[in-house]
């Protein structure tokens, strides 16, 4: 005679019931790749929107890449920093190019702008202008309505 299929359940799972629970984790992992430190400041920065005030280093700027969203924000990346369009926050103005999808007027300081296209950076010294593709492309991916 076979057993009810409820005591057959109960059957297969009192063994997991009567097992010790494997011990929790000490904490969620969170963010990953900074340190606990880290992403507390980070967190903090975010509840009270904090930006970190950076200045620019070396003798050229360099426009890493431009982001447009869908909102309307934009986040550009000037040697490897990102920042808000309309701040300032890394020590350098930007001012995206009206005409030119990829392309903005870099400055910084009291600096006068270079237009720059994405993959260029220019001599803060010089002036001069040098595309660091080498040869190589940037797509342009036009965003999709509802995505």
């Amino acid at each position: 005679m076979r057993a009810p299929p409820r005591v057959r359940l109960l059957a297969a799972l009192l063994p997991a019931l009567v097992l010790p629970a494997p011990p929790a984790a000490a904490e969620a992992l969170g963010r990953l790749f900074f340190t606990p430190e880290r992403r507390a400041a980070l967190d903090r920065q975010r509840q009270y929107n904090i930006q970190e005030t950076r200045t620019i280093q070396g003798g050229s700027l360099q426009l890493d890449g431009i982001v447009r969203r869908s909102s309307g924000r934009t986040t550009v990346w000037v040697n490897g920093v990102a920042q808000n369009e309309r701040s300032d926050s890394a020590g350098v103005a930007v001012r995206l190019s009206p005409r030119e999808p990829g392309a903005a007027a870099v400055s910084a300081g009291d600096e006068a702008p270079a237009e720059l296209r994405v993959g260029e950076s220019v001599n803060r010294g010089t002036r001069e202008t040098a595309e660091l593709l080498r040869g190589g492309t940037i797509r342009r991916r036009a965003s999709v309505e509802g995505h």
